[in-house]
């Protein structure tokens, strides 16, 4: 069942879209399916936005500890990585939906340059001050049994973490 949800306050800078299922009385099943997406500013203050807006979804999904630890990474991870080295492109959406047993988090950019996955076996350079958040949030999502992929478009790219509901 897709029901609505009423959006979180808004903020300058973040047009949201926010549909999902709503927050379950205590007691009941978690949803089964549902979607957000917001279209923020890719400025600094869309990471913890979009961690924040994010995370009201997870908990209306009633998510387990661990999974919402692994998405919230992600986002701020992948939300920074748009903030960092595509921002001055203008646009960026982020979204997360639950359909079929799997969480799915997106995060778009204008931005063509495609970002390099790591080799899960990859060592980071232990002098390097940047360059590892795509490993950390590949290697948590290969965890628990998910995946992280690039998908180039037309105009930009979208890099999305799909793991397990349940």
């Amino acid at each position: 069942m897709l029901t609505s949800t009423t959006p979180p306050a808004p903020i300058a800078g973040a047009a949201p879209r926010v549909t999902g299922a709503a927050p379950q009385p205590t007691g009941t099943a978690s949803p089964t399916c549902g979607f957000a997406r917001w279209a923020p500013d890719p400025g600094a203050a869309a990471v913890p936005l979009m961690r924040s807006r994010v995370r009201a979804v997870l908990d209306g999904w009633r998510v387990t500890a661990e999974l919402a630890d692994v998405l919230l990474l992600a986002v701020s991870e992948l939300v920074g990585n748009v903030v960092l080295h595509a921002g001055p492109v203008g646009r960026m959406r982020v979204g997360v939906s639950l359909r079929g047993g799997w969480i799915q988090l997106d995060v778009t950019d204008g931005a063509a340059r495609l970002p390099r996955l790591p080799h899960p076996r990859t060592e980071a350079d232990p002098d390097a001050e940047s360059g590892r958040g795509l490993l950390i949030v590949q290697l948590m999502t290969a965890e628990i049994g998910g995946q992280l992929s690039v998908i180039a478009e037309e105009f930009g790219k979208t890099v999305r973490v799909r793991v397990p509901a349940a």
